[in-house]
């Protein structure tokens, strides 16, 4: 690969490895994708990652997607990466679709799949994504988050009363705490205790609608969240997106003591939320959050 890419129009390559014999959703989404502006080769149906992945390096291309609606997604999806691997072209982006449970889409993930894209997905979806994949990165593999990542800010921890957590917190433990803070858009009242370095973010539901009440309800008081101090944290949401990352905030929005914060959706990381920080700019910038337009939907 070189990186001539960038001066061309993103070249996809939409494939139908093993014995699957429906292409209907394939040819939809290479089609849409099309209309996208990219460039798609389908190699119709029964290829074998061998066959996927020589056709892959012959035409050049930056991303495969690979259609299964047979079941055999499992062994056929990491069998192309391992082709990949042994052909030294893992920088190639590959995704897939399918009727593919929860579970293994976070398997193929950690095998190398980048995203997988389940029934109900738009193809506008796809192409953003591909698109912001292939141009952010290049030629390069995508790097981490890690990348942005000062240190932990602070924990969070959901309290039902900031009163009854601060004589322990403060009065018994004998941390500094912060005057509290009330944020009536986030629907709770926080207070920090310090502790050394490190920093308990307790947070107190202002009413029984708040995300915080609802999860006392659920899991009562305990670790909510882990905030990283970040850089930057539009870059941190374009690379953590870019890893095909779930995320709540698609955009920053004010968070407590004057921050920037972002959260990722705590089912990639065990019912913990992961919160992304950084301090605002004065004047404090307010942060807008576009919904994404509908589009047509398809599967691979």
């Amino acid at each position: 690969m070189t990186s001539s890419k960038r001066q061309r129009p993103i070249r996809v390559l939409v494939a139908k490895p093993g014995l699957d014999g429906h292409d209907r959703g394939a040819l939809i989404v290479a089609q849409g994708l099309r209309d996208a502006g990219m460039e798609v080769i389908y190699t119709g149906l029964r290829q074998s990652p061998e066959q996927i992945v020589a056709a892959a390096i012959e035409e050049d291309v930056d991303c495969i997607g690979l259609s299964s609606l047979s079941g055999a997604h499992m062994s056929l999806f990491p069998a192309v990466m391992a082709e990949l691997r042994r052909q030294d072209a893992e920088d190639i982006l590959v995704i897939g679709g399918g009727v593919i449970p929860a579970q293994d889409a976070r398997e193929l993930h950690e095998q190398g799949i980048a995203r997988v894209f389940t029934p109900g997905s738009t193809i506008a979806e796809m192409a953003a994504y591909i698109r912001e994949r292939i141009e952010t990165t290049g030629d390069a593999k995508v790097k981490s988050v890690a990348q942005w990542i000062v240190g932990v800010d602070h924990i969070g921890l959901a309290v039902r009363s900031l009163t009854d957590a601060s004589i322990f917190y403060g009065d018994q433990m004998g941390l500094r705490l912060s005057d509290p803070e009330e944020l009536s858009s986030q629907g709770v009242r926080v207070v920090f205790a310090e502790a050394g370095n490190t920093r308990l973010e307790l947070l107190e539901p202002l009413s029984d609608a708040s995300s915080i009440a609802r999860f006392l309800d659920k899991r009562g008081p305990g670790l909510h969240h882990v905030a990283y101090r970040v850089t930057d944290i539009e870059a941190c949401l374009s690379t953590a997106r870019a890893q095909g990352l779930r995320l709540i905030d698609e955009s920053p929005r004010p968070g407590a003591h004057g921050m920037l914060v972002a959260f990722l959706h705590p089912s990639l990381t065990g019912g913990v939320l992961t919160e992304y920080c950084q301090p605002a700019p004065m004047p404090a910038a307010t942060a807008v959050s576009t919904p994404a337009p509908d589009g047509q939907k398809g599967s691979l």
